[in-house]
């Protein structure tokens, strides 16, 4: 199926459907996309998507993304030239990767990476992003106060591992690669939360040059707002 012929492209239509399309909102995970193809240098045309259920669940968006969640992407010039529809931000990222042959180190260090990069999807991001439900969300109005401190305990614990691990090294993986994208917008999503003094983030003494190393690179700041929004 075609991009102009997708379900997709009726709601969010394609200006040039010869290039990737990522639909996407600058979430710490729509923030993994957008990055990945501004480092690559790869050709896009991004789409908001709004995180409203009228978005996200709608028959458009369930078309490409059946999980109701952002980022996702068509590439019509994937492998032997078929189209690839993706969704989930770690595949997105992998797909990426090894479209160019970029952002994966070569031999074990590629799985040193995909370790990373699996450990922040399974473990960094949804404990951070519960973590940010009942610490400054509607979740900090339940009287129990069992769930916050689950969540915030699980971030330290986290926070810790990855701070150990970033000892001595610039980037996760030894070179910078699809995890450092993948977790440093999750670090960063501690601001927004307002939780950097409950979770003792100064006492993560590599975690904050490790930010800053990131945020240092121009795609990164390119790609930090993007699809832009309105």
């Amino acid at each position: 199926m075609s991009i102009e012929n997708h379900p997709i492209n009726a709601r969010w239509p394609a200006a040039n459907p010869r290039i990737i399309q990522l639909y996407s909102f600058p979430t710490p995970n729509g923030r993994k996309a957008g990055i990945a193809l501004e480092e690559l240098g790869l050709e896009y045309e991004p789409h908001l998507v709004k995180l409203g259920d009228e978005y996200v669940r709608s028959p458009e968006f369930l078309s490409l993304s059946p999980n109701n969640k952002i980022p996702a992407l068509i590439d019509p010039n994937g492998p032997d030239g078929a189209q690839v529809e993706l969704f989930e931000s770690g595949a997105i990222l992998i797909y990426l990767a090894e479209k160019t042959g970029r952002l994966l180190p070569a031999g074990a260090g590629k799985y040193e990476a995909i370790k990373w990069l699996m450990w922040q999807m399974g473990g960094l991001g949804p404990m951070l992003g519960q973590l940010g439900y009942f610490w400054k969300f509607a979740g900090k109005d339940i009287e129990d106060p069992r769930p916050r401190e689950r969540f915030l305990g699980e971030a330290k614990r986290l926070l810790n591992v990855l701070n150990g691990a970033m000892e001595g090294r610039d980037w996760i993986a030894g070179e910078y690669s699809i995890a450092d994208i993948a977790i440093v917008p999750w670090i960063m999503a501690l601001d927004f939360y307002d939780a950097k003094e409950a979770v003792g983030w100064d006492g993560f003494a590599n975690l904050q040059p490790y930010v800053d190393r990131f945020n240092a690179r121009p795609a990164v700041q390119a790609g930090l707002n993007v699809p832009p929004r309105d």
